[in-house]
């Protein structure tokens, strides 16, 4: 690795304190600043309820069982009845309203439904003094995740967002490399991935439909009027659950929601990002039902002190970005994937390109500290410990800004994006151009319930 003069160690060192600074002052506030007081069973286990125990919020009840788990909850019983048959001690619901109301004793709550529900669920449950734990993305819109942040923050309850990829090495590894000036200043970055599709062999779930005519029964098991939620009335239909629901829009957030705050996380904590200027976007055929199947999502962020402003483009449905020149003939750019370009090289994952210079440059000093695991910062948080490494403090932004892609993606909106980018002021929560994209940021709830 070249060695850098006098005068850029001086200004690299400077740089590396602050950006390791900036990381834990993000994700690892002191506890008692907090309030953790870590109220927990008498044997210093957490008494804690699923909300949404089937699909992944059973892999999730699988990572948090060292603690008591004393309630269950789901629309869909059919889909919850593996994680029943695992916990067969724990009280089964329905409804979280009436889980959270009559047992007294949660300490704790993992919320893994479909992401209409997410705010709904996270927020009663965080009024009522519960730690949260609650899958990507927080929520379904931005305004949610603002208030949300805000909620856990005043009621100083311990919380995690369920991007694991947070806690990994491979996370601290990116960060680590451009810390350590390893293709410089950092101005452009491309993340795409293949969902919706799965390469020629099927989809991961449906996008780009319209809304089915025909009204099959509610099939035994289903609560269909808790499983909508917060969302518009509309019939029962098979098209939408299970899993299904990621690709309608008063349900999921697409492809970009899915897997957007996985992706963007290290590169958000790697360069310091915060709000955007701006977003746009392009796509196949959308309508007012359900997501496209493929689009490309471009944001624009301003610099931050010394560090340049930088482009980031989201692809989805296959697309990709351009082959990069560095990158070896043969070898292979990947389903998903991200690309950092600096003033000096660029990043594949977390290697540079091509393979000789990563040769050459070896690997970064390590700066950060490492996790103990996703779900275990966040019960370690719930007892009194440091907060998670993905809080709803940083979670929260990280979704604001992930759920801006979709606003620029909704068919209203358009006509007017082929004549301007949308404008972001993220402090007001608001776009200063385009006036009409301003109804994307927060949407109706049915009759009966509220955030």
């Amino acid at each position: 690795m070249k060695k850098p003069s006098d005068q850029t160690k001086i200004s690299r060192r400077g740089f590396i304190g602050s950006a390791a600074a900036a990381f834990a002052t993000i994700n690892f506030v002191p506890g008692h600043v907090l309030g953790l007081n870590g109220a927990t069973s008498p044997n210093n286990k957490l008494n804690i309820a699923g909300i949404g125990v089937g699909g992944r919020g059973s892999n999730d009840i699988d990572e948090v069982s060292s603690e008591n788990i004393i309630a269950l909850c789901d629309a869909d019983w059919r889909r919850a009845s593996g994680t029943f048959d695992r916990f067969p001690k724990a009280k089964k619901y329905h409804d979280f309203r009436k889980m959270l109301d009559k047992e007294k004793d949660i300490d704790a709550v993992v919320v893994a439904t479909p992401d209409h529900f997410h705010a709904v669920a996270s927020m009663q449950a965080i009024k009522m003094g519960k730690h949260v734990y609650c899958e990507k993305p927080l929520t379904h819109d931005v305004y949610e995740a603002r208030r949300i942040a805000e909620a856990a923050r005043k009621h100083k309850v311990a919380t995690q967002m369920g991007n694991q990829g947070q806690a990994s090495e491979e996370t601290r590894r990116l960060c680590e490399m451009v810390w350590d000036d390893a293709i410089g200043p950092v101005h452009e970055v491309h993340i795409w991935t293949d969902r919706p599709l799965r390469g020629v062999f099927g989809v991961y779930w449906p996008q780009g439909m319209e809304r089915p005519s025909d009204t099959p029964s509610v099939p035994d098991g289903l609560d269909w009027d808790i499983w909508l939620g917060p969302a518009p009335e509309r019939p029962y239909h098979p098209a939408y659950l299970p899993f299904k629901w990621r690709g309608w829009l008063d349900f999921g957030t697409g492809a970009l929601g899915d897997i957007g705050c996985h992706v963007f996380d290290p590169v958000f904590r790697a360069l310091k990002l915060n709000h955007p200027t701006s977003v746009q976007a392009s796509s196949t055929h959308v309508n007012n039902e359900s997501y496209p199947w493929a689009s490309m999502v471009t944001y624009e962020f301003p610099a931050r002190g010394e560090l340049p402003p930088v482009k980031l483009t989201w692809y989805d449905g296959g697309l990709k970005p351009p082959r990069p020149k560095e990158l070896e003939n043969g070898r292979e750019l990947g389903v998903g994937g991200r690309i950092l370009v600096g003033e000096k090289g660029k990043i594949l994952g977390t290697n540079i390109i091509p393979a000789a210079k990563m040769r050459e440059y070896g690997n970064p000093p390590k700066m950060l500290p490492r996790s103990i695991g996703h779900h275990k910062e966040w019960i370690e948080a719930a007892k009194g410990g440091k907060p998670g490494g993905s809080n709803f403090d940083w979670a929260g932004p990280l979704t604001e800004v992930v759920l801006l892609g979709n606003i620029a993606l909704q068919k209203e909106l358009r006509e007017l994006m082929y004549r301007n980018k949308l404008q972001w002021d993220g402090k007001n929560m608001k776009f200063t151009n385009i006036t009409e994209a301003n109804k994307f940021i927060r949407r109706e709830y049915r009759q009966g319930w509220s955030l």
